[in-house]
């Protein structure tokens, strides 16, 4: 996993998760030593009822809809290939503050 920097030149690291949603870990501008870690998106999709498909992916939500339900995951599903990619990134974080 190759860790680049922002424009702000806090390092940062992308990849897919398993279902191959777009992710990163990121170091933070924060008070102390921390990361964000997670989802690049937030994956927002709409239920309609006798829709077909019933669920679908949307940019945004028309909440003064009521027929219409709204859910938005930022869940990410690691497989172990994956977290064996990221071990040595968090263990590094974990031990210096930093993930390079």
């Amino acid at each position: 996993m190759e860790i680049k920097k922002t424009i702000r030149c806090f390092a940062v690291a992308e990849f897919s998760d398993a279902k191959g949603t777009p992710c990163s870990i990121q170091e933070s501008s924060g008070d102390g030593p921390a990361i964000w870690f997670g989802a690049k998106q937030i994956g927002l999709k709409e239920f309609v009822a006798n829709r077909v498909p019933a669920w679908k992916e949307i940019s945004k939500c028309d909440e003064s809809d009521i027929r219409h339900h709204h859910v938005a995951n930022n869940r990410i599903l690691l497989t172990q290939e994956i977290v064996k990619e990221l071990l040595p990134i968090l263990q590094r974080f974990a031990e210096t503050g930093n993930l390079e």
